[in-house]
């Protein structure tokens, strides 16, 4: 227990100190390139004084991320057991992949100098094709159990290859939900933080070093970010480090058995996600009927609508927060 307890503050401590090193160094870099975040005529007029604000600050945490990890794996692989992480390694393959994607779309947007960078079906293909490729690794490598226990019961359910289909659904649907909570200062990293706090616990009381090690990237890498984009931010993640984080956290409940109780975990990324769903399909749905479109929020994602109630960002921060604590808690007691 003791040298378990020890890598997991090694790995912790070391993707924390890197990133707010590595953050320090890169963030005067992106502003001399002039990498910096434009907003949208139709995005929220109030974040105009953000425009500048250098963006694809995922690459400082996600590095720091690779660096730990190649450490713990050598690690592994001098003590010979290498090969029980093998589903730890695909899902950080599969976390890296999807921040890949959203390097390509924060480059594309700087090239065209507008916040639009891949096309909705060009990011959402490539994720569809990072999933698929996770799902059939982990298969093939026989880390996919088909047999779900549903939450809050001992009921279980064996869906065969029935299975792979939603598990694609479900891994897209956490990453862009995680892309669209990277709306405000802070919220996104917030959020993750406390899901990093889950996976530690969840990690300690099972002794499992695997997942001890998602919940400490995860601690590691978000609470270094925040020491730069807690608001007001010197820094913007970018689809870079929001695809990167919402893949690992739903990864990281693949990794620990219990894809259901990831749709918990992810239950602020999954309601900023309907929020924004609800919100164009309502509009075309009531433009279509009564020729004039309506809303159901004042503007979505979920947090612009409370922006525009009057809240402030440390309220939503707060708030998004609290409520992701209280999926956790349930997620908990959901196992």
């Amino acid at each position: 227990m003791r040298t378990f307890t020890v890598i997991f503050l090694i790995v912790t401590l070391a993707v924390f100190v890197l990133t707010v090193l590595l953050e320090r160094k890169l963030i005067p870099i992106l502003k001399s390139h002039k990498v910096g975040q434009v907003i949208l005529e139709i995005g929220p007029r109030w974040h105009k004084h953000k425009e500048g604000t250098p963006t694809m600050g995922g690459i400082g945490f996600i590095l720091p991320v690779m660096i730990a990890m190649l450490g713990f794996f050598l690690y592994t692989a001098v003590r010979g057991v290498s090969s029980s992480y093998i589903p730890l390694a695909v899902t950080l393959a599969f976390a890296i992949g999807n921040g890949a994607i959203g390097f390509v779309d924060d480059y594309c947007k700087l090239i065209k100098k507008q916040n639009e960078g891949l096309t909705a079906k060009q990011k959402l293909f490539l994720q569809i094709v990072m999933a698929v490729a996770y799902v059939t690794v982990m298969g093939y490598t026989g880390n996919m159990e088909t047999t779900l226990k549903i939450p809050f019961t001992d009921w279980t359910c064996d869906l065969g290859w029935g299975w792979y289909p939603v598990a694609v659904l479900l891994l897209v649907g956490v990453v862009n939900g995680a892309n669209l909570t990277d709306g405000i200062d802070g919220l996104a990293s917030s959020v993750v933080f406390v899901i990093g706090g889950f996976f530690a616990l969840l990690a300690f009381s099972r002794r499992d070093l695997q997942i001890s090690m998602i919940g400490a990237v995860l601690l590691g890498a978000s609470l270094g970010f925040l020491v730069y984009n807690f608001h007001p931010a010197k820094v913007f993640m970018g689809d870079t480090g929001s695809l990167f984080f919402g893949a690992l956290v739903i990864g990281g409940s693949f990794v620990a058995k219990a894809p259901l109780i990831g749709i918990l975990l992810s239950g602020v990324f999954i309601i900023e996600m309907l929020s924004s769903f609800l919100q164009t399909g309502f509009f075309k749905l009531t433009r279509k009927l009564c020729g004039k479109g309506k809303r159901i929020f004042r503007m979505a994602p979920l947090h612009h609508h409370f922006e525009k109630g009057g809240w402030n960002e440390y309220r939503i921060v707060a708030v998004f927060s609290f409520a992701e604590l209280l999926f956790c808690i349930a997620a908990w007691f959901a196992r």
